[in-house]
């Protein structure tokens, strides 16, 4: 079973970190925003390391910074800048012991799917989502349901149903032009969640995060746990701006399927897929194609490999706008009848 860490309280202090990339350094105007929101909206006390604004600080130093987050009893929370592509380097430096001794509420995204799961397989609940240039930094203002999700996640161990988003978007905005933080980003239809799949109600322990990560860690194996360690587990998973296609997307499960990984999964949510990034501004009617690719590319690899489970697509969990959060380890309740997700923070 895996544990919830205790929670900050206002006024705490929390590490602020950069295990994967430090854009701060490079973009400062959307993390200074993210902090300035930490402390006035949310009431805590932001803590930065050596490495947090050192862009290109080795795996070492990172990791340095991660086991003297967790080791300070002073710090109640571990909250992180922004992803990266290149955490996995990271976890061979890690403190164990260390990590394990002083569990912390964790926060991140995307390459921090690398901590996520290394948290996991420590027994220690973290938070996937959550991030300070993203979220926190947002243009104009947090997203209502991404502030909302946050604070439930940052301060209590409730339950918290998710909700579809009636708005969102995936078009970056340009941190080379910081007057864009004065204003909101223009917002698309939400067009709700879509359901696969038997109506019957699954809870479990969830296991996923940012697709390509996990397949870095497929690939590398030693983060990865013998299949039976997934069994009953609700699955979740995400693409990122690198706008992987639906051949990678398929290929991927495909590995899960063959590894005996994808069928011990009890139920399935996969995330509203990134479909504009600003090296590849894909038009309204590509972006419909590959959203529709990517999402039969699911459909056609559970089917194959675990087609009895409840499966729901579209879920604002990842690198689009709002951002909701999801208890990496935790409870989640997957109620197709009622349309329904639910997760204990």
């Amino acid at each position: 079973m895996l544990a919830y860490p205790d929670k900050p309280k206002p006024g705490g202090r929390v590490a602020v970190l950069s295990p994967g990339s430090a854009l701060p350094a490079i973009f400062p105007a959307p993390y200074e925003l993210g902090l300035t929101r930490l402390r006035e909206e949310f009431g805590l006390v932001p803590v930065e390391y050596p490495t947090t604004r050192e862009f290109g600080a080795s795996p070492a130093a990172r990791a340095a910074d991660v086991n003297a987050a967790f080791a300070d009893p002073s710090i109640s929370a571990v909250l992180t800048s922004i992803g990266g592509e290149d955490q996995i380097k990271v976890l061979r430096h890690l403190d164990p012991d260390v990590l394990r001794a002083h569990p912390k509420p964790f926060f991140g995204l995307s390459d921090n799917t690398n901590l996520c799961n290394y948290l996991w397989n420590l027994g220690v609940v973290s938070y996937y989502g959550g991030t300070i240039m993203t979220v926190f930094g947002r243009g104009g203002a947090m997203h209502p349901q991404s502030a909302e999700a946050v604070r439930a996640a940052l301060f209590t161990h409730d339950e918290y149903d998710l909700r579809p988003a009636e708005s969102f978007t995936d078009i970056d905005r340009d941190w080379n032009e910081p007057a864009l933080l004065e204003s909101e980003p223009d917002m698309l239809p939400g067009e709700g969640w879509q359901w696969h799949g038997p109506g019957h109600a699954v809870s479990g322990r969830s296991w996923g995060g940012c697709l390509e990560i996990v397949d870095w860690n497929l690939r590398a194996g030693i983060h990865i746990r013998e299949p039976a360690a997934y069994d009953g587990c609700v699955l979740f998973l995400e693409t990122s701006e690198s706008l992987p296609d639906a051949a990678y997307v398929y290929q991927v499960l495909v590995g899960m399927g063959e590894r005996g990984l994808l069928e011990r999964f009890g139920a399935a949510i996969i995330g509203r897929p990134k479909a504009w990034a600003l090296h590849d501004r894909l038009s309204p009617e590509r972006k419909a194609a590959f959203v529709a690719a990517q999402r039969d590319a699911v459909l056609r690899a559970f089917g194959e490999y675990n087609p009895g489970i409840p499966l729901v697509l579209n879920v604002d969990i990842g690198h689009t706008d709002p951002q909701l959060v999801v208890p990496y380890g935790g409870t989640v309740t997957v109620d197709p009848a009622a349309g329904r997700i639910t997760v204990r923070y």
